[in-house]
Order: structure tokens, then sequence, then C-alpha cells
């Protein structure tokens, strides 16, 4: 079975993109350090797309040539929180419709493929600096559940888990900056993702 990872610097985390073998060293690694030894027997083959700083828009320009043309069983995708820091860091509006648009065709496409789609809701924690940002990403959440759960196979909440771990405990112990995971946080995410992609393991 082969699984792409597809997504922006949560999924990239400094992979070597010269080769196709590196899962960089976040979530992705963490996942195929606990997943493979489960199957040993299973022929299970885990690619890394992801880019760093890219948005949905991103995703869906690259969708063929990184995810389409592999052939791959499943795709596991988390996107979204550049959508809306790249609005407070670079004054880039964020446009919800297009958002909605791009998000829904980027999961069509996939779809119409015959791929099954695993969706990462992104996150945000309550960093001092990010808590400007979290009207409009609680605005983006709203599209990305409304459209994920509609046309995903599996749709893995983070946002509301991350912030409630953070009542009780520091949430610089899951991300520093309120939304890079630290390697606690990245287990946390491969934890909870493994159990989605092990619904369809073929």
């Amino acid at each position: 079975m082969k699984i792409v990872f597809f997504g922006d610097s949560i999924t990239d985390c400094e992979r070597d993109r010269s080769d196709e073998k590196s899962l960089g060293n976040g979530y992705v690694k963490i996942l195929a350090d606990k997943l493979l030894p489960i199957y040993p027997d299973t022929d299970i083959s885990l690619i890394n797309k992801g880019v760093s700083g890219n948005e949905v828009c991103d995703l869906l320009a690259r969708v063929q040539q990184d995810v389409i043309d592999l052939k791959p069983d499943a795709v596991v995708i988390m996107i979204g929180i550049n959508n809306t820091l790249h609005k407070f860091k670079y004054g880039k509006e964020l446009n919800l419709n297009q958002f909605k648009s791009d998000l829904t065709e980027l999961i069509k496409r996939l779809k119409e493929a015959g791929i099954v789609v695993i969706f990462l809701e992104p996150f945000l924690m309550p960093a001092p600096d990010k808590l400007r940002m979290r009207k409009l990403f609680d605005e983006e959440l709203a599209v990305i559940s409304d459209v994920c759960l509609k046309l995903c196979d599996e749709f893995v909440a983070y946002d509301e888990m991350f912030n409630g771990l953070s009542v009780s405990i520091p949430y610089t112990e899951y991300s520093l900056d309120g939304v890079h995971p630290t390697h606690r946080g990245s287990r946390l995410i491969a934890d909870t993702a493994i159990k989605a992609i092990r619904k369809h393991l073929l």
C-alpha cells in the first residue's frame, strides 16, 4: 500500500527533497516508525510531499504531479494554517469562498482518482502572538469541517484536542510558537492519525 503525506511545514519537517524516501523529522517519520513494525508482512510505502509555506491553493496546483501521478492508495493531508498566518504575516487576504472552492476541488480530484483521503485538521494553540488570529482561524476551520466531513474518508480533529490539553498543560509542551509541533506534539498527531490510516490498510 502506498500512502502520500501532503501538506505544509508540519508535514515537510526538513525532509530531503532529493531523496524520495526521506520522511523528515516530524509526525510523518514518527508515524512511519510506529506503523511499519505493526505490519511487517505488508508492503507499505510512505512518501512525504509536504512543502513549507504551502496554502490550500498550492496543494491544488501540485496535486497531479505530487500525488495523483504517484498512484497512491491513500493520501494524508494537513493544510490550512498558512492561509490564516499569511493574512497576519504578509497582509494576504483570506477569501473564504475561494478557500472553500480550492479545498473542495482538491479533495474531489483525489477522490475521482480513486484515492482514499484522510484529512488532518490544522490547529492553532494559544501562543500570545497568535491570539489575534483566532477569530479568522475559527472561520476557516468551519469551512474545512464543512467540506471535509462531506467529502473525505476520514477527518481527524486536532484544534479542539490541542487547545483542550493546553488548559491544564502549557501549550509550549506541544508547540513553542502555537503552530509548529514539538516532538511531543508530533507524537500526538502521529498517534491519532495512525488510527485513521489503519482503517484503510489494504
